[in-house]
């Protein structure tokens, strides 16, 4: 069986509503179909056992939206050109104005239809004729599914419906409190799937495997920190451990794997068989995959999530050919803050190099550009620069991570850490291509994007270091007319190296901090940056995690598990233009208004401050 899921349109199209507690076990449709019949069979059971990854593929790791669901209204992004009246639901906790308290529907939907498809996986499992074996295995994967969907669900909403089991739809639902949702569901569901799920192998995607489970149970009891427990850090650390061992032992139990240098883990080439990921899920799109152009599109979306606005400066554009490029041609939402890129300037003022081996600073033009007088002032060029020509020769489309345009350079963003800033800097009006400058895009002092320049906008805020995690040229052309490509990569839902960092957070909780230190290090000498000394604490891991794992679906749900959303200090430190429109109730999401008119106890379910 393939290890990822295509999108389905409609070769066996169960409705996400039949499967979400809606129906007993004996009801029938018209055609006769029922849960017991199709279970019967190995086939048609193993059809509804692929209803449980429906929701996460549709909703949650790679789509669009949930990256800004748990990356978004933190300390490490603004959106493009930080933009204050662009995505405020996701970006600016509604910018000061009234709460949105629509666009979470989709992605509670999609979580409850996944419960709903994990809970029937979970209760016909004892129907088709397999060995006890590949049971236990297919309820392993249900129950780590409904785990993953349960997590998302508590973490953005706080107290949800707890429902495990089949039976008829409850129109007056309780709320269940996220540590009891810990404790009843996520905890037993993953250490019932490391028990019975395989070791899998690189090429596994989507199908999670035991070190998956132990990955997210030591990340799920972690997480209930959060809420003044300590009753399962121990069996976390218990877990980390177990990773960790297998990681420095050669992986021969679980497959624990983490990259010897940190340019590795995101090169392309590694993108499908990636040995560090602990879960990953890539998409299938084909001519024999979809029904629509516009739905061969929607696979992994990450790669438009985070490209500068380089096309601001008409030596770029986006086109075609741009948008199949590893580079990317398409804008971004996410533009990283001065504390995301303070976080890589080391104490001895060096830069750790997992900058720029996580951020792409350099812009080759992509169309023939010559230097008009109201660019050059625009861009304080020398009046020798009018007239000159940046010139493009080809975009390279080999599907590797050298497709590029390939022609003269036209932007380059620099850090002041960078070998030879000052004499670029000092050559900046005379260079042909586009200098840009940090502090022309930062403040230090106010920790800021700035956004005028004397009495007039500042143009130097749309380049920036844009997030190179995500980027792929493994591109699958939809409709090329319509700009409709598929990205064919896999996506990294986690990875080893967070393991690391999620046992020195523990040991901080449990031991004071005496071995987080050694855990952090592991990480940071990998990746070629200095190591630190002395005790870590809970600050200490929150930075590293900046680090190592920006852009990776985890800050929104750090912020929380930290403390960091109790009050606006934080942010106020960090991200002062959105710490101006936060307040405590915003480290949780508004229920879905769709579900609230739904039930009949709706008015007092609403979250606080919306």
């Amino acid at each position: 069986m393939k290890r990822y899921i295509k999108q389905i349109t409609g070769v066996f199209a169960l409705s996400s509503l039949a499967l979400l507690n809606s129906c007993s076990l004996d009801e029938k449709n018209p055609g006769g179909f029922t849960f017991d019949t199709v279970t019967m069979t190995e086939d048609g059971y193993q059809a509804i056992l692929n209803q449980i990854y429906f929701g996460a593929e549709r909703v949650l790791y790679g789509t669009d939206g949930y990256m800004q669901l748990t990356e978004a209204d933190t300390d490490l992004w603004t959106t493009k050109a930080n933009d204050g009246n662009s995505n405020t639901q996701y970006f600016w906790f509604f910018g000061g104005a009234s709460a949105n308290t629509t666009y979470t529907n989709t992605i509670w939907n999609a979580i409850y239809d996944g419960i709903g498809s994990c809970n029937t996986a979970i209760a016909y499992a004892a129907n088709p004729p397999i060995s006890e074996a590949k049971r236990n295995n297919s309820i392993a994967q249900a129950r780590f599914m409904r785990a993953v969907y349960y997590f998302n669900a508590v973490e953005q909403f706080g107290g949800v419906v707890k429902v495990t089991d089949l039976g008829v739809p409850n129109y007056a639902p309780e709320r269940t409190d996220p540590l009891t949702i810990y404790k009843e569901v996520i905890i037993p569901d993953l250490e019932f799937a490391v028990q019975y799920l395989d070791k899998g192998t690189d090429a596994t995607c989507t199908t999670p495997t035991q070190k998956a489970a132990l990955g997210f149970l030591a990340k799920a009891c972690l997480q209930t920190y959060e809420y003044g427990s300590t009753e399962f850090l121990q069996k976390g650390m218990d877990a980390a451990k177990l990773l960790i061992t297998d990681c420095e032992n050669g992986g021969s139990q679980y497959g624990a794997y983490m990259y010897s240098n940190f340019e590795d883990v995101f090169k392309q080439d590694n993108n499908w068989e990636n040995k560090e990921a602990l879960w990953k899920h890539r998409w299938y799109s084909g001519s024999d995959g979809h029904g629509s152009s516009n739905g061969a599109q929607k696979c992994n979306r990450n790669d438009e999530m985070f490209l500068a606005a380089i096309n601001h400066f008409a030596a770029r554009q986006d086109n075609p050919q741009a948008r199949q490029t590893w580079e990317g041609g398409q804008t971004g939402s996410f533009m990283p803050t001065q504390h995301l890129l303070n976080l890589f300037v080391q104490e001895d003022g060096s830069l750790d190099p997992r900058f720029h081996n996580s951020f792409v600073t350099e812009w080759n033009c992509n169309r023939d550009y010559t230097w008009t007088e109201g660019d050059a002032k625009t861009y304080g060029k020398d009046a020798s620069v009018v007239g000159k020509t940046l010139k493009f020769q080809e975009n390279i489309l080999d599907k590797t991570q050298n497709s590029k345009a390939i022609g003269d350079l036209a932007i380059k963003f620099v850090m002041p850490q960078d070998a030879g800033y000052a004499s670029e800097v000092a050559n900046a009006a005379n260079a042909s291509y586009l200098l840009v400058d940090y502090k022309k895009v930062y403040s230090d002092a106010d920790r800021k994007v700035i956004m005028t320049s004397g009495e007039t906008e500042n143009h130097w805020r749309y380049f920036y270091p844009s997030l190179s995690k995500h980027n792929s040229s493994n591109i699958y052309v939809v409709n090329e007319s319509k700009n409709r490509f598929a990205n064919l990569n896999a996506t990294f839902i986690m990875r080893m190296a967070e393991v690391y960092l999620i046992a020195a957070e523990l040991d901080i909780y449990l031991n004071g901090g005496s071995g987080a230190m050694a855990y952090i290090n592991k990480v940071r000498t990998r990746a070629g940056a200095n190591a630190l000394s002395g005790t870590a604490s809970v600050r200490t891991v929150l930075d590293e995690r900046g680090r190592e794992l920006c852009g990776e679906y985890s800050r929104f749900y750090d912020l929380k598990r930290t403390g960091m959303f109790k009050d606006k200090n934080y942010l106020q430190e960090t991200h002062p233009d959105l710490a101006k429109f936060f307040t405590p109730e915003y480290a949780l999401r508004p229920i879905s208004t769709t579900y609230l008119a739904t039930i009949t106890n709706g008015a007092g379910w609403q979250n606080p401050g919306y």
